[in-house]
């Protein structure tokens, strides 16, 4: 996103599903579409993301209807990738992709953010793969995912944003910077995603610093230190551990995100802020009060209230 010289930089809070425990298009513990949707607008947000694609409804005209009706606006959609796995995959991977940056180019969102496969199993912790890539397979991930920004920004739009996630092969610092060395930046932006990356040992205000000019997109979220250092030394896969409550609620865990909001006004580019704390599964009466909270605390750490402020 560019900005003009009459307008400030701002940072654009949201949330999205993810804080409500949606991690599946369709799963009796997840709270209702519609219940998010009123919810996540009570709670003093305009932005959100649409989730996994099938959670919300995909016909364009009623989902504008549903958010536009609340308030809200889409900010991103998100897309799961294996683009390690090589031009093999490509097919597969693109019917995937298509129908989702479809649906967020209709809701006039700008990103895509794209999550790399996960080497076991979020729910059960199987070991799906080996943890660390090959030097052929890494070629492939950058390789394919230079491709894939290039297909959906020509026939889209759309700007991909690749989010570092535990429990994938893009999670450290060291391979962060090592995917990033390795791409394109005309074609391959980061979601900086605060809670994973500290999740991995990464420090995400560093990572602004160095890596100001690949950063597109934050999602905001902090982890439990305690919980994480169990995590750790028991190899707990992150399902299990987001169950146990590794992901906490702001400003209960690290990293503190009053910095990192700070490095991100720094840039002096317009970015999205989404709200993230990874809660599957959990009570249905949970996320509502913490997300309240949570908005009042960025507020806080100085974002605005509305549009039209400086952050919003």
């Amino acid at each position: 996103m560019t900005t003009s010289a009459s307008a400030p930089a701002r940072i654009r809070i949201g949330s999205a599903p993810d804080s409500w425990g949606v991690w599946f298009p369709d799963d009796p513990r997840q709270v209702p579409w519609h219940r998010f949707l009123d919810e996540v607008s009570t709670a003093g947000y305009e932005w959100i993301e649409l989730g996994p694609y099938g959670y919300l409804p995909t016909d364009p005209a009623r989902l504008a209807d549903e958010t536009r009706s609340r308030g809200l606006t889409v900010s991103a959609g998100t897309a799961f990738t294996g683009l390690h796995h090589g031009p093999g995959v490509w097919e597969r991977t693109w019917a995937h992709v298509a129908e989702i940056a479809d649906l967020t180019r209709a809701m006039g969102a700008d990103h895509l953010v794209v999550i790399p496969s996960f080497w076991r199993d979020d729910k059960t912790g199987e070991v799906l793969e080996d943890r660390t890539l090959t030097a052929e397979q890494w070629s492939d991930l950058t390789t394919q995912t230079e491709r894939l920004g290039r297909e959906v920004q020509d026939r889209y739009g759309l700007r991909i944003v690749v989010h570092p996630h535990a429990d994938t092969h893009i999670d450290s610092e060291e391979n962060v910077s090592r995917f990033l060395d390795a791409t394109d930046p005309a074609l391959v932006s980061l979601c900086l995603d605060t809670g994973h990356y500290a999740y991995c040992g990464g420090d995400s205000v560093k990572l602004i610093e160095t890596y100001g000019e690949r950063i597109g997109y934050l999602h905001l979220k902090q982890v439990d230190p305690e919980v994480l250092a169990e995590v750790v030394a028991n190899e707990v896969p992150f399902g299990p551990a987001v169950a146990r409550g590794v992901m906490c609620e702001p400003p209960g865990g690290v990293p503190a995100l009053a910095p990192v909001l700070d490095a991100a006004r720094r840039l002096d580019v317009d970015l999205f802020a989404i709200v993230e704390q990874d809660m599957y599964p959990c009570p249905p009466d949970k996320p509502f009060p913490i997300a309240r909270r949570t908005r009042e605390f960025l507020r806080s750490c100085g974002t605005g209230q509305r549009r039209g402020t400086p952050d919003s």
